[in-house]
């Protein structure tokens, strides 16, 4: 049972994709916008970004592990050489 779905344009919709949203919580500074707690002496908000890099690299390594392999399209690419526009032959 297949979770993509298809709009017939090549493009669909994995669940796993969901997860790429996660490292954007970075861009909503109110969350970390605060002092402490501190860690070595660091403020929050420079440590909570350190660490929201390495979450967002996780995440979207997970997400390529969990979708490389599912195909895009249920048809494949059939064009030949011949077939690709070239220019004007004159």
């Amino acid at each position: 049972m297949s979770t993509v779905k298809h709009d017939g344009k090549g493009r669909g919709f994995n669940p796993w994709n969901l997860l790429l949203i996660v490292p954007l919580l970075v861009l909503v500074t109110p969350l970390f916008n605060v002092d402490g707690p501190r860690l070595f002496g660091m403020p929050f908000f420079y440590w909570f970004q350190f660490l929201m890099v390495a979450v967002g690299v996780l995440s979207t390594w997970i997400v390529y592990l969990m979708t490389r392999d599912k195909p895009t399209t249920d048809a494949p690419d059939r064009l030949s050489v011949d077939d690709l526009d070239e220019g004007d032959a004159r």
